[in-house]
């Protein structure tokens, strides 16, 4: 444990996003964030980020392409993007999912 104690985020201390999700507790090299009842039929425009993302399907479906390559995402799957690798997804039904980047995702406003 740190010496500035645990870090906790509560649901009603979650910052949202501008992309709708939510960031949880992050560390200074790790950081999680939940996407919750994202809506079928959206589309995520393609990016490139400077983290690492794993993520942890809870509920939904989701096509995820990442380099040209594409899979479908269900309840108990789990994704790797890599670091600066174009990615997208596609979400088929409504979908909940947990992630965590390295180095922290943070949101620039």
């Amino acid at each position: 444990m740190s010496a500035e104690g645990i870090n906790t985020v509560s649901k009603q201390q979650a910052a949202l996003g501008s992309q709708g999700q939510k960031f949880l507790a992050s560390g200074q090299s790790l950081a999680m964030r939940l996407w919750q009842e994202e809506p079928e039929d959206t589309d995520k425009a393609a990016v490139s980020r400077d983290y690492e993302t794993v993520g942890y399907v809870i509920s939904g479906q989701a096509k995820l392409t990442v380099e040209g390559q594409t899979t479908q995402l269900s309840p108990g799957d789990s994704w790797v993007v890599p670091q600066g690798a174009s990615h997208t997804y596609r979400i088929l039904e409504s979908f909940t999912a947990v992630e965590a980047t390295h180095p922290p995702a943070r949101e620039v406003r």
